[in-house]
């Protein structure tokens, strides 16, 4: 099968849902979802009382009656919570996780990717974050059980990913080895999951999905071309004005004068080092445009991923309230993202759109609660009995303190986790109100307007598409 000309980006926290992989997937390229905490939002959906029976009919479909039986009536709530009432929290992730998290971790990544690829001949992909890496093992298994056709990871150096596809395709147990801030060599930092043991016995074969790197250099690309346990199909190379995390800037970080990181020719990805690995490659970030296109094309690259044109159509998951403003301020006047370089807890710089029009929405945003209720970017350390510990440089201060996390960790640090999920109409109600979004867009958002067709408000994935590839708009 020849490779995709279009890469619709897996974007934050269910912005690319099944609806918008599954739209661009049936235009013949490649449709991702985000896999990004898919364990709350999946259960935060059946707490709404699965809007639609989407959840139930991709439920119906896993191949383990009884887990998939546990995991709803644990979160399901017929008719849906109170719109007031907070949501309940699911199991964290930790690193000796419990069955009830990762039946769940298992269920929603299934779920997800079902649902992408129900009635729809085309490809779907998953894209996960290395930073996350506590949920991953589940995760890949429950979206491979569904039959997913490629894994993209980045955020990080993946080098087990494609040897954990491996495992899994032959029904094998797999484990990655986890990030432990003050580990030493006796300490076990070894993430595992065994498929035979969610089955109770032999677990099936299944198909081995492409994996695809998502890197911002060619040292990062032969890294992982050369070390990796499996074999990477190929890689996204992702420059610093995509949305969402972005590599930090090679060398000491130097601020602008506007306070974003500085990226300099040192961080410019060597293609020609990549080209002569000879395996398919992608150029990301500004690429949504027939000319940018047609220069990767020239440049060697199969295509671009594009995800900020995406996020903000009709299929995306962003609540429809937030789109039709930011579509509405796009045809006034561009819009522009700041890389804020101390938001994230996980130390990479983090892409914010800015629509901060008063004084009280910029107040809002520089004084969001602290919290840590999700758990998905928090860092484990040893603690001095050597167990491991867990701790996020957005919650708390003084919790942070109180577990040896240092006070200069803690600034400007954002929950990204409570709002990114606010951004999808899945925040958590707080004493204050309802939880106030984080929405992430790359440079590209400034250009938004140009897909509206005219005499229409919003646009489809379909239309981005169309333009993209220069075809013309249905009569």
């Amino acid at each position: 099968m020849e490779n995709p000309i279009i890469i619709q980006g897996g974007m934050g926290v269910a912005v690319s849902g099944w609806r918008l992989a599954r739209a661009v997937s049936q235009t013949g390229q490649l449709g991702v979802v985000s896999g990004t905490a898919l364990a709350s939002v999946f259960a935060r959906q059946l707490q709404l009382g699965d809007p639609g029976g989407h959840l139930a009919r991709a439920t119906a479909r896993f191949p383990l009656p009884a887990v998939a039986e546990r995991v709803w009536k644990q979160h399901h709530i017929p008719g849906g919570k109170a719109a007031e009432s907070p949501f309940r929290l699911t199991p964290l992730p930790s690193l000796r996780p419990g069955p009830a998290f990762t039946e769940l971790t298992v269920l929603a990544n299934f779920a997800e990717v079902w649902l992408a690829k129900e009635g729809c001949s085309g490809r779907v992909g998953i894209n996960f974050l290395e930073k996350i890496q506590l949920p991953t093992l589940p995760s890949v298994y429950g979206a491979m059980l569904a039959g997913v056709d490629y894994v993209l990871m980045g955020a990080g150096i993946p080098r087990s990913i494609p040897g954990a596809l491996d495992r899994f395709a032959r029904g094998e147990p797999a484990e990655l080895k986890i990030d432990i801030a003050g580990a030493g060599p006796e300490d076990d930092c070894l993430s595992a999951f065994d498929p035979r043991a969610l089955f109770g016995g032999p677990a099936p074969a299944l198909p081995r999905p492409q994996f695809l790197a998502i890197i911002s250099s060619a040292t990062l690309a032969l890294t992982l071309a050369r070390k990796s346990n499996g074999h990477v199909n190929g890689f996204i190379v992702e420059g610093a004005v995509a949305g969402g995390h972005n590599a930090p800037p090679r060398g000491p970080l130097q601020l602008s004068a506007t306070g974003e990181p500085a990226y300099g020719p040192r961080d410019v990805p060597e293609l020609a080092k990549i080209r002569e690995l000879s395996r398919p490659f992608w150029l990301a970030g500004a690429f949504a445009r027939p000319e940018k296109l047609a220069e990767a094309r020239e440049l060697g690259a199969a295509g671009v991923q594009v995800g900020t044109a995406f996020a903000f159509c009709e299929e995306s998951g962003v609540m429809a309230d937030l789109k039709r403003r930011i579509l509405q301020l796009s045809r006034a006047e561009p819009l522009r993202v700041f890389t804020d370089p101390l938001a994230s807890p996980t130390g990479f710089p983090f892409k914010v759109l800015q629509l901060l029009g008063t004084l009280s929405d910029e107040v809002r945003y520089l004084a969001r609660t602290r919290a840590c209720d999700l758990g998905y970017l928090r860092e484990i350390f040893r603690k001095a009995d050597g167990s491991p510990g867990y701790r996020c440089a957005a919650e708390p201060v003084e919790d942070y303190l109180m577990k040896g996390g240092a006070l200069a960790d803690t600034i400007g640090r954002k929950c990204l986790c409570n709002g990114l999920m606010a951004t999808v109409g899945l925040g958590q109600w707080r004493p204050g109100g309802a939880e106030d979004p984080i929405l992430t867009a790359g440079d590209d958002v400034a250009h938004l307007a140009r897909y509206l067709p005219p005499n229409r408000d919003s646009y489809g994935a379909a239309d981005v598409i169309r333009w993209l590839l220069g075809e013309p708009a249905p009569a």
